[in-house]
């Protein structure tokens, strides 16, 4: 059988002096380094970026592909009580759904077993980690990807990895840029190997302040700017206004903007509920993006589906959509349906595309 020339397989004609030489070029990078080291991504099949759902539906949409992708690094941040381990443990019950072994390496050494259960991981198939140290979290993700077996890894957090030197030395010593270099010289080893394995990594951070900034936003992120870089979304988490059933606070009203995103359009943004011991209310997303997309018509204080009144109020229908899991799941493929034909990558003027954003409230009292 004759041997198909490398160089053929490039889009654009090459002369034959040119074609020679990069024949043989390619030729010595595949001795060299193996089949497959090089190749023309036009004699590739077109592939869609698989991705691990976030178990929010507005959230999936804003980030355009669906999901987290896999193969890639996460950075989730915000302040304080915001959301954002209970994100990534919504993450963490979506790859299990699809049969896939999440781990969540708990450095904060903080993780709530029941709460993990009440929003639908599979507490008996999680692998759990506390280390002592941010090396020994680093080692133990390492060897984690490596295995190509695991689907999602979550490291909580970013700001709890501690390193070695800091923990044997006294109270008060300063080590400047430990941490930093720390995270520097994990990411450039799992960048590539979490792209071979095709396991999703999300790093959960926190806020600081600069010091003596006086124009511009004072926030940071723990670890140094190498997570910035290496991460191909950045999800910023923030609760905007309280939910109150008469006078009790039942959640958070949530918002979330993409301000980085490698897999899609950037600055987009979405909300949603966080309700108190059951996580992102799956039931009020659907509601919220159903109005947005006219598959529920909404008339005053009152939903409609078909014609027929569901609810008056959005708490009472949502309690509705809870209690009637068919309409609901009926609700969400048509919702589904219609997000196909919608562009995700088209930007508003001003702030991006705003899914589900309806509350401008400091606190929001939902009616029982």
């Amino acid at each position: 059988m004759a041997k198909k020339s490398a160089a053929a397989t490039l889009n654009t004609p090459l002369s034959g002096e040119k074609a020679k030489a990069v024949e043989a070029a390619i030729a010595q990078i595949e001795k060299n380094f193996g089949k497959g080291s090089i190749m023309t991504l036009g004699g590739q099949p077109e592939q869609n970026i698989p991705v691990i759902p976030s178990g929010c539906i507005q959230l999936d949409m804003a980030l355009g592909v669906g999901g987290f992708p896999r193969g890639r690094i996460i950075e989730i941040y915000g302040p304080e009580s915001s959301g954002k381990t209970t994100l990534s443990l919504h993450a963490i019950a979506e790859a299990q759904k699809q049969g896939g072994v999440a781990a969540f390496i708990d450095a904060e050494h903080a993780f709530d077993p029941v709460y993990a259960r009440h929003l639908g991981i599979n507490i008996d198939q999680l692998l759990v980690s506390q280390p002592d140290t941010g090396e020994q979290a680093l080692d133990i993700a390492e060897t984690l990807v490596r295995s190509g077996a695991i689907d999602l890894i979550v490291i909580d957090s970013v700001a709890a990895l501690v390193p070695q030197a800091e923990i044997n030395g006294e109270m008060g010593d300063n080590h400047v840029g430990l941490q930093a270099r720390l995270m520097s010289q994990a990411l450039r080893k799992l960048t590539g190997i979490l792209s071979k394995s095709n396991t999703c990594m999300i790093f959960i951070n926190q806020l600081r302040m600069k010091i003596g900034v006086m124009f511009g936003n004072p926030e940071t992120t723990t670890g140094g700017n190498a997570l910035k870089f290496y991460a191909s979304q950045r999800i910023d988490i923030r609760r905007i206004a309280q939910i109150k059933s008469g006078e009790d606070v039942i959640g958070n009203r949530t918002r979330v903007k993409i301000v980085k995103n490698k897999v899609a359009a950037p600055f987009t943004q979405c909300e949603f509920d966080i309700l108190y011991g059951q996580g992102i209310s799956r039931e009020a997303s659907i509601l919220d993006l159903g109005v947005e997309l006219d598959v529920v018509e909404k008339s005053g204080s009152w939903f409609s589906y078909n014609g027929e009144r569901i609810g008056q109020g959005r708490e009472s229908t949502r309690l509705f959509l809870k209690s009637n899991p068919e309409i609901c799941a009926e609700i969400d493929a048509k919702i589904r349906e219609k997000m196909k034909d919608v562009k995700m990558f088209d930007i508003a003027e001003e702030d991006g595309l705003a899914i589900g954003d309806d509350v401008t409230e400091e606190t929001t009292a939902e009616e029982a």
